[in-house]
């Protein structure tokens, strides 16, 4: 279901058009999903729980919350770049398919925020603007979904440094961020 609507859009990623791809027949679909948005739902949640595992996995073993943050982002980005089809399923199709979708990718953007905010205790010590974590997941989400939609996917783990820099930026001051650019370099 995710690679078809990545593939094709969700309006144009049709029951037959996943039954081709998946290689079974109707009724086998039918016995499982009560239609293609439930089946696109599900899809949804195994899709965004498989990332979800692929970041933890990444986090292993990481000594603080920005080594965590940055081994999962990098996972994130490594997943889209060798899954487009399923990153533009997740982030820009997900509009077509309606509330329900749309629902559950406010979740995991908001999940994302939450994650963020972890972040304050382990600040510089100043005052970061509470909207702080909302703003960067959004912004993150925001260029991701235009990557995808534009079909400028491939090269999203080349992001890192610059959405490390905002990630770090409102916690750990200009000094952190930059050395996030710096380590890109050559």
């Amino acid at each position: 279901m995710l690679d078809a609507v990545g593939a094709e859009g969700y309006a144009q990623a049709s029951v037959r058009v996943v039954l081709e791809r998946a290689g079974v027949y109707r009724q086998a679909f039918y016995d499982q999903f009560d239609d293609k948005l439930d089946c696109y739902l599900q899809a949804y949640d195994a899709g965004v729980g498989e990332i979800e595992g692929a970041v933890s996995e990444a986090a292993t073993g990481t000594s603080n919350w920005r080594d965590e943050l940055r081994a999962g982002l990098g996972a994130v980005l490594t997943y889209f770049d060798t899954q487009p089809d399923v990153g533009r399923a997740l982030l820009v199709e997900v509009h077509a398919a309606g509330r329900a979708a749309t629902a559950r990718r406010d979740a995991v953007v908001r999940r994302f925020g939450l994650y963020l905010r972890q972040a304050a205790a382990v600040g510089n010590g100043e005052t970061t603007a509470t909207i702080a974590p909302e703003a960067v997941a959004a912004g993150i989400h925001s260029v991701l979904h235009s990557r995808l939609a534009n079909r400028e996917d491939g090269e999203l783990r080349e992001l890192l440094p610059e959405f490390m820099y905002i990630a770090v930026l409102p916690y750990l001051g200009v000094d952190a961020a930059r050395d996030e650019l710096n380590a890109a370099e050559p």
